[in-house]
């Protein structure tokens, strides 16, 4: 009887320890993911940045991170959200944002700072076959 007691102690104790363990690794294999690639930036820039003046920011909807030639990396779509009502999703490149050429992730955020919520933008996008498009976005607000 007592060894079948500390048996089950045991057991459970084990399966208790691997449980908590293999939570702790699928969140940080997650985190790496979402950061994976050379040039990515530690964590992925949401397209949305604060207006100059103060008043309501514009959004895309996206997450984009630093590609390795020039263009931000779209890593996540929004749903509902201006940038998946254009017609972007993950993998594709924008490289121009309205007038303003997109080398960077940095460069999509000040770009769509400067948009104003409402009005129409052209994007030029290349998309992960290969092919580019020009899609038209109507930047949203921040709440």
């Amino acid at each position: 009887r007592r060894v079948r007691r500390l048996r089950t102690l045991l057991l459970g104790a084990c399966a208790g320890t691997l449980l908590v363990l293999s939570g702790v690794g699928i969140g940080a294999v997650g985190a790496t993911l979402l950061g994976a690639g050379k040039s990515a930036v530690p964590h992925p820039r949401t397209a949305a940045a604060p207006a100059r003046d103060g008043g309501p920011r514009a959004t895309l909807g996206v997450e984009a991170v630093d590609y390795g030639s020039p263009g931000a990396l779209v890593v996540g779509v929004h749903t509902p959200g201006p940038g998946y009502r254009a017609g972007l999703a993950r993998g594709d490149v924008l490289l121009q944002f309205g007038g303003a050429r997109v080398d960077t992730a940095a460069d999509l955020a000040r770009a769509v700072a400067r948009a104003r919520p409402g009005s129409e933008v052209l994007l030029t996008v290349r998309h992960s076959g290969g092919g580019f498009q020009q899609l038209t976005v109507v930047p949203g607000v921040v709440t």
